[in-house]
């Protein structure tokens, strides 16, 4: 099975996007297939075909694609549209002089087939302009598929014969037929959706500023070294392997590792930390990365669609084209309102031509419904509010790969940590040393790291050489420590049975590390001890403040780890986690959070994503914190790029802010239709409401601005609150 995005072109509300779901969803070799209105995307599961025989289809049901995703494009208006819009623009208005003479009566008898010849060849023009919109609407028509253009093709082409029909009448002479003529109204609503339209796509493109930044932020060259000579090369020339040179003020080109060379890096693009980074000999760097002011070589390990920020635009796009409960509500009415619509309206005019009204009303009242119930506003009610949040997120450095997050993140009452990698870094590092002898404690340090170097004992790695020292003698001393000389001096490292006996002078400093969750390593040299060590994995910046603001806003903390009670209870007490579930194996971590859940709690489980994954996918959110880059294949709904947990908080407040926006939009939406459309089938008449084909295409193009600028309002308001201040 293999999966492909495709950028798809033609879409112009949710009945579009659903019918092509529809009909590719029944074509052969096509497993699963999701489409996303709001970017324009297609995400394809599919076997037996290339990607040529899907775009055939993709063709066959009235749209087209414009190939594979490999960025995000710009979707800014371009010049072209913008001009487009201003002359039709000019040309709409002048098309009103006419309409308004036509009501002079000394106008009507001099003139009637001049003006009424103005507004046909006008109405043509439009027609040209809108041709898209018509075609559109037929071809999907024809493909079981009817959307938007369906309606807006039946309204404006009814509206133009029945114009014309009465145009050839009035050159035939009779008079009458001039006030027949609704060629303006044809112009008009062709101008206002194509208007809508454009206003929509210029306010969309806004919302995904955060996430076009990220694939516009890698440079476009690499400066490869081989050898003493430097070439610069386009990204595409970089190969796995290549040495790479980055000097002061400029980027990383590919995710790589350092060689050689020591500086600071600005990663807040992707992890939203504001600090420089430290790379050295060894470390991790990100393409996009901005070198402050060190010079590096770096091997690239991860170009093209393996690089992080490719891996970080497919989960955002799987993540904005899945379907939310509410989405899939939105999408299944659109796909049945716009065949009852086409009913309705035929049923109104047969119905008003039975009971007596005129052709002409019965006409225009057909016209009007389908016009004013077209389903933009209820296509754009949910998949923008998902994009805009997308990009929230985006900038705090949260990755939401599962779009449901948004709906759940407002639930959340409980969040249950893992301890090792989580709270703490992971690693051992040395916690505090008591240093009884003459040495440096820099010097000592560095005599203890060469004689661990030895070692395969994981405590080695809380150690770092600073200067070699030739270890002579080395032994290991099973369950009591190591030994060996360096300059003529015999040093022992270990437990306390190191010791012959217990010493009473060292108490209070054992006390104090054990304490702390510390393993104590006793330092001896010439048998007699110089030093205790206190070793532990070390908490993570800022972790009892953001326990504390965690706890202040009412959600459970809970700690679930595999580490012995003790241990656990000595992290838990010094960060304010009050609830701790220790001595779980990892197999065991999934059950309990399947028991939390069992409790109707919510449960947001935070880890490593490795140890972590059983628990990771059975919590209603998954967040992984990630200090590699190897995003793509965690087993989480959400990645925490910047290991900042108070950002947990900006999700939770994301997700209660975007459902209740989701909610606005579709009401208003619903009220829209329930309102416009008893007033378009002359229902309001009788208290003297009345709605002409030319008032309806402007409320049908304000309806979805509103849903538009109520999703933008999104960004406004959270931006405004500040949350993790």
């Amino acid at each position: 099975m293999k999966k492909i995005i495709l950028r798809i072109d033609g879409m112009t509300c949710s009945a579009c996007s659903s019918g092509l779901e529809k009909y590719l969803a029944k074509q052969k070799g096509i497993i699963s297939v999701n489409v996303n209105l709001i970017l324009s995307l297609a995400t394809i599961e599919y076997e037996n075909l290339n990607q040529k025989d899907i775009e055939k289809l993709i063709a066959r049901a009235g749209f087209k694609s414009t190939g594979e995703l490999k960025r995000i494009e710009d979707r800014e208006n371009n010049k072209e549209e913008k001009i487009q819009i201003i002359l039709f623009g000019i040309l709409a208005l002048f098309l009103m002089v006419p309409m308004l003479l036509k009501q002079l009566p000394l106008i009507n008898e001099q003139n009637p087939i001049l003006l009424s010849s103005i507004q046909l060849i006008i109405s043509i023009i439009f027609l040209w302009y809108g041709r898209d919109i018509l075609k559109n609407g037929f071809i999907n028509l024809f493909h079981k598929i009817p959307n938007m253009d369906t309606l807006v093709t039946f309204s404006t082409l009814c509206s133009f014969f029945y114009s014309l029909y009465n145009y050839i009448n009035l050159l035939k002479g009779n008079i009458h037929a001039f006030h027949n003529l609704y060629f303006e109204s044809v112009c008009m609503v062709i101008y206002f959706i194509k208007l809508g339209k454009w206003i929509e796509k210029g306010k969309i493109s806004s919302s995904q500023k955060a996430i076009q930044k990220l694939v516009q932020i890698t440079p476009q060259t690499a400066r490869i070294k081989n050898g003493k000579m430097e070439t610069i090369v386009s990204l595409d020339e970089v190969k796995k392997g290549n040495i790479i040179v980055c000097k002061p003020g400029e980027k990383i080109a590919v995710d790589g590792i350092v060689k050689k060379g020591k500086t600071y890096v600005d990663e807040s693009f992707i992890t939203g930390e504001s600090n420089p980074v430290l790379k050295e000999k060894d470390s991790k760097v990100i393409a996009g990365s901005l070198n402050y002011d060190g010079y590096i070589e770096y091997s690239a390990e991860k170009i093209g669609k393996e690089s992080t920020i490719s891996e970080i635009v497919t989960i955002i796009m799987e993540a904005t084209n899945q379907k939310q409960k509410m989405q899939k509500l939105a999408d299944k009415i659109s796909s049945i309102f716009v065949p009852c619509i086409l009913i309705l309206a035929v049923l109104t005019f047969l119905i008003q031509i039975i009971i007596g009204y005129t052709l002409h009303t019965a006409l225009i009242h057909m016209v009007t419904i389908l016009i004013v119930a077209c389903p933009c506003a209820l296509g754009l009610a949910v998949p923008l509010v998902v994009v805009v949040s997308n990009g929230l997120c985006a900038e705090r450095g949260i990755f939401i790969k599962n779009s449901e997050v948004l709906e759940q993140g407002k639930s959340i009452k409980t969040i249950v940590f893992d301890k090792t990698g989580t709270l703490t870094h992971g690693k051992l590092k040395v916690f505090k040393t008591y240093n009884y002898s003459s040495y440096q404690e820099e010097e000592l340090l560095n005599i203890v790291a060469n004689l661990e170097s030895h070692s395969s004992h994981p405590i080695h790695t809380a150690f770092k050489i600073s200067k070699p020292l030739e270890v002579e003698d080395f032994k290991i001393r099973n369950g009591i420590g190591i030994e060996g000389t360096i300059h003529h001096k015999k040093y022992q490292l270990g437990n306390q049975h190191l010791l012959n006996h217990q010493d009473s002078t060292y108490e209070s400093h054992q006390n104090h590390l054990t304490k702390n969750g510390c393993s104590i390593i006793y330092v001896l040299e010439s048998d007699q001890i110089i030093a205790l060590i206190g070793v532990r994995d070390i908490l993570r910046e800022n972790i009892e403040t953001t326990i504390q603001k965690l706890n202040d806003n009412h959600l459970e903390v809970i700690m679930l780890t595999g580490d012995n009670q003790k241990t656990a209870k000595i992290i838990a007490e010094e960060i304010g986690i009050k609830k701790v579930l220790a001595e779980v194996l990892p197999v065991n971590k999934k059950e309990q959070i399947e028991l939390l859940q069992k409790e109707n709690k919510n449960v947001m489980m935070v880890g490593d994503g490795i140890n972590d994954a059983p628990a990771l996918t059975s919590a209603t959110i998954g967040v992984s914190i990630n200090s590699s880059t190897d995003i793509a294949q965690d087993a989480a709904d959400v990645i925490l790029m910047n290991h900042d947990f108070q950002n947990l908080l900006d999700l939770i407040e994301i997700s209660k802010n975007a459902y209740q926006v989701m909610k606005q939009n579709i009401f208003w939406a619903f009220l829209y239709n329930i309102i416009m459309i008893p007033l378009a089938m002359g229902l309001g008449e009788s208290i003297g409401l009345t709605l002409s084909p030319m008032l309806g295409s402007i409320a049908m193009t304000l309806s979805s601005l509103s849903v538009v600028l109520n999703a933008l309002r999104l960004r406004r308001k959270i931006n405004e609150n500040k949350i993790t201040n």
